[in-house]
């Protein structure tokens, strides 16, 4: 069985996505957490076409979208 880097990559990802998430909502750095958005959509992709709950899945990364707009909104103010 050899190494895959496509599974290498999905789980970096995923990891990546989740540390600056964790990072965006201690630090309120709205660009952390549109990296965090940006870094869940390629593996969240993966599992919208899954069947039964799987499918929501995707949805994930409108979540960190969603807090980087009122983190950014709410610096402006």
């Amino acid at each position: 069985m050899g190494f895959y880097w496509v599974g290498f990559i999905f789980w970096t990802l995923i990891g990546c996505a989740l540390l600056l998430f964790v990072y965006g909502l201690c630090k309120k750095s709205s660009k952390a957490l549109l990296i965090s958005g940006t870094a869940f959509i390629l593996p969240m992709l993966y599992f919208g076409g899954a069947e039964n709950w799987y499918g929501l899945l995707a949805f994930v990364p409108l979540i960190p979208f969603v807090l980087a707009y009122y983190t950014n909104k709410r610096v402006q103010r």
